[in-house]
C-alpha cells in the first residue's frame, strides 16, 4: 500500500479521534518555546528539487535567513535542495510521514491527492503574470489549500510560489506550429495532463525526475522539455538543447506544503514567528520570479549555444487552438468551476 493511501486512512481516524477530544495537540506536555534555544534549536527540514540558485532555492533560503532571524535562533530551517534528500516521486510521501516537514513541489505533484490541482497543466490558461497573482490570492486558491484531501493525509497548503511561464525546447528543429512537433518525445512530469498536450501535437513524452533531465537530453533519451527560463538556466540545459521557443503555453509554479501535525505542534509563539517569515519570503519569491526569469532569458540568448525564435501572438494563438482537446477532455475533471473561475480572472 502507497505511503499517500495508507496516510488518508489514518488521517480519517486522527480527525475522528480530534472530534472526540483526542487532539493531543492542546494536551499539557505540549512543548513551550523556552524549551529551545540557540545551542538546541527546533529543526524544520525543508526539501525541494530545483539548484539553490534558482528562484525557489534563492526563496528558500531566504525564508531560512528569516526564521533564524525573527526567532533569535530558536528554530532552524535545514534546506536541502536539489533533490539531496528526496526527488520528485517520493518527497509528498517524505512530507506524509514526517520525514521532512516542508516541501515545495510543483503544484501538478498534489495530483495524486486531489485532480484539481491539475489546472496548472492547462496549456494556455493564465495570460500574464498578473492573472497569475490574481489566482494565487483569491478564494479559489485558498480552497484547494483548504481541502478535504489535503488534511486527510496531515497536509496544510500554506503559500504558493510562482517560477513562470514554460517555453518548449528540443534539439531537433524551431518549434514554431504545431505540426512541427510530430514525432518528437519530451521530458514531462507525471500528469495526465501533461501527457494529453503532447498527444495533441502529435508528439511522445516521457516521465522522467526533474533532476534526471539533464541526463535525458544529453543521452537522447528525449528530444526536449518544457521550462520556465530560470529553470532552463539554472539546470543548465543550454548545453544539451538547441532550440527554443517562447511559447509560453503554460505554468510551473509551486507551493509550500506542510506536514500538519508537526506544524501544529510547534510552540504558538515561534510558529507565529515562522509564519511571518514564510509571508515575506513568499513575497520574495514572487518579486524574484519574474527578475530572474528576464535574467535568464537574456543570458540563454546571450550564450549562443541555443538557437532562439520569439514566438508572435498569432503563432501562440494557433498552438492554443491546436491544444483545445486537452480542454474538451480534462474541464470536467479539473471542474468546470476551476478552469471558469480562473479564466474570469483575467478580466
Amino acid at each position: 500500500m502507497k505511503k499517500w493511501l495508507l496516510a488518508t486512512i489514518l488521517g480519517v481516524l486522527a480527525l475522528a479521534l480530534a472530534a472526540c477530544g483526542g487532539d493531543s495537540s492542546s494536551s499539557d506536555d505540549k512543548k513551550s518555546s523556552d524549551e529551545y534555544t540557540a545551542d538546541k534549536p527546533l529543526v524544520i527540514k525543508f526539501s525541494h528539487v530545483t539548484a539553490q540558485d534558482s528562484v525557489k532555492g534563492k526563496a528558500a533560503d531566504y525564508f531560512a535567513q528569516l526564521v533564524d532571524e525573527k526567532t533569535e535562533g530558536k528554530v532552524k530551517v535545514e534546506v536541502y535542495p536539489a533533490s539531496q534528500l528526496y526527488g520528485d516521486a517520493d518527497e509528498l510521501d517524505a512530507l506524509v510521514s514526517g520525514n521532512v516537514h516542508m516541501i515545495a513541489p510543483s503544484v501538478t505533484k498534489m495530483v495524486k491527492l486531489d485532480p484539481r490541482w491539475q489546472y496548472v497543466d492547462m496549456p494556455y490558461l493564465f495570460e500574464s503574470e498578473e492573472h497569475v497573482q490574481k489566482f494565487f490570492d483569491s478564494e479559489l486558491a485558498q480552497d484547494l489549500f483548504n481541502s478535504d484531501q489535503l488534511a486527510a493525509n496531515d497536509i496544510k497548503g500554506m503559500a504558493f510560489w510562482p517560477n513562470g511561464f514554460k517555453h518548449f525546447s528540443n534539439n531537433k528543429h524551431p518549434l514554431v506550429k504545431p505540426e512541427d512537433f510530430k514525432g518528437l518525445k519530451f521530458r514531462t512530469q507525471a500528469g495526465q495532463v501533461l501527457e494529453a498536450q503532447f498527444e495533441a501535437l502529435g508528439a511522445g513524452s516521457a516521465t522522467i525526475a526533474f533532476g534526471e533531465t539533464y541526463a535525458a537530453l544529453q543521452q537522447g533519451t528525449v528530444d526536449g522539455a518544457e521550462n520556465p527560463f530560470n529553470n532552463f538556466d539554472t539546470m543548465k540545459f543550454y548545453e544539451v538543447q538547441k532550440y527554443l521557443s517562447t511559447t509560453q503555453h503554460g505554468r510551473l509554479d509551486y507551493a509550500i506544503f506542510v506536514n500538519k501535525s508537526f506544524w501544529e505542534s510547534m510552540p504558538e509563539d515561534l510558529r507565529a514567528k515562522v509564519e511571518e517569515a514564510l509571508a515575506e519570503a513568499t513575497k520574495y519569491a514572487q518579486d524574484l520570479a519574474a527578475e530572474e526569469n528576464q535574467k535568464s532569458f537574456e543570458k540563454i540568448k546571450s550564450l549562443g549555444t541555443v538557437e532562439v525564435y520569439e514566438m508572435t501572438d498569432e503563432e501562440r494563438a494557433a498552438l492554443k487552438e491546436a491544444l483545445q482537446p486537452v480542454y474538451d477532455k480534462f474541464e470536467d475533471v479539473i471542474t468546470k468551476e476551476l478552469i471558469d473561475g480562473i479564466k474570469a480572472l483575467a478580466e
